[in-house]
């Protein structure tokens, strides 16, 4: 019988708990250890916490390192924090248990650039226990980077990369609602962006990761931030939002070189979008423009891409990784 993968959970928050769930549905894995540092989830039997049809048998602890130190895993699912700085222990402290991370960490995404000493300190660190480390998710990490990547493969030339990725967040989890400040005011909204509180994390990684992978070296780049808002009252499952509200957020990421811009990235998650889609124009040798009618669902793609990773980051080089220098990720049963 094939050794079924080890895998320890770090973080059960909505994506953390769906990832348990995703991971059940799969015979190849085994789940070995659950932690979390909310006390009202420690103790709480895994399957419960995560709304199985029966416990696990597993209980979650707040004590990372005792956990960590005494299971057997070949890898930590970490779905805590999009905060590099923030997440940077917790990192550490699993490599240097000797095990494998996957990630959902925007700012781990592609850090070289964005924060250097952070990125040299988890890849040197990795590389000496022997391990690998990737942060995916559907944006960053695959719809609005790897997936324009590997379109620009067919191309002889490129000029510009344009990527839409256009949300109708009524159909998203309540966290990604107040994510992106639905319901705020705009006062509000404008508070919590002066804040960096309100943003989507990952568009200036994404852009990064496009550059160096085409070889350009971009001179600058930009992340822009507006409401969109409600011009009649939109009433919802979960909220009320009256007009002059925000429904959600426009936030476009431009990349330069020289005075041009080369990288264009549109980030649109709002209540009742009318026209949600994920969008690729490459301008080229040949042109490219190619869309997914309705978009995909976040929530379901990112969980997905972090079971499916999982093998192929227990196989990777070791050390800090990048979707674009591993192994292809797909379905496996």
């Amino acid at each position: 019988m094939e050794k079924k993968i080890r895998v320890i959970h770090y973080g059960l928050g909505p994506i953390g708990c769906k990832v348990v769930q995703y991971l059940t549905e799969r015979a190849h894995f085994d789940i070995v250890g659950a932690i979390d540092s909310d006390p009202k989830k420690v103790g709480t039997d895994l399957g419960r916490l995560a709304e199985l049809k029966a416990p696990l048998g597993l209980h979650v602890t707040a004590n990372s390192r005792d956990l960590l130190e005494r299971v057997d895993a070949d890898v930590v699912v970490l779905t805590t924090t999009s905060d590099l700085e923030k997440i940077r222990p917790q990192i550490m402290e699993i490599i240097s248990c000797g095990k494998n991370v996957v990630s959902t960490c925007e700012e781990l995404m592609y850090p070289w650039v964005t924060n250097p000493k952070v990125a040299r300190e988890i890849d040197a660190a990795a590389r000496e226990n022997e391990v690998s480390v990737l942060s995916t998710g559907v944006n960053p990490g695959f719809l609005m980077d790897f997936l324009p990547l590997v379109m620009t493969s067919i191309c002889r030339d490129v000029k510009t990369v344009t990527v839409e990725r256009i949300q109708d967040a009524q159909f998203r989890r309540l966290p990604f609602q107040e994510k992106i400040g639905a319901g705020l005011s705009v006062t509000e909204f404008e508070s919590r962006v002066r804040q960096g509180s309100l943003r989507h994390v990952g568009l200036t990684e994404s852009m990064h990761l496009i550059a160096s992978r085409l070889g350009w070296i971009l001179d600058r780049t930009e992340d822009v931030v507006d409401a969109v808002l409600a011009e009649k009252k939109v009433v919802t499952e979960n909220r009320t939002i009256e007009p002059g509200k925000a429904l959600g957020v426009n936030q476009i990421g431009r990349a330069y070189i020289d005075s041009k811009e080369v990288i264009t990235l549109v980030f649109r998650a709002a209540i009742g979008e009318p026209d949600p889609r994920d969008r690729i124009v490459i301008k080229g040798n040949p042109d490219i423009d190619m869309a997914i009618s309705k978009g995909v669902n976040g929530d379901t793609a990112t969980c997905a891409i972090i079971v499916n990773a999982i093998p192929v980051v227990i196989q990777a080089q070791p050390g800090l990784r990048t979707m674009a220098d591993i192994s292809p990720i797909s379905f496996f049963k």
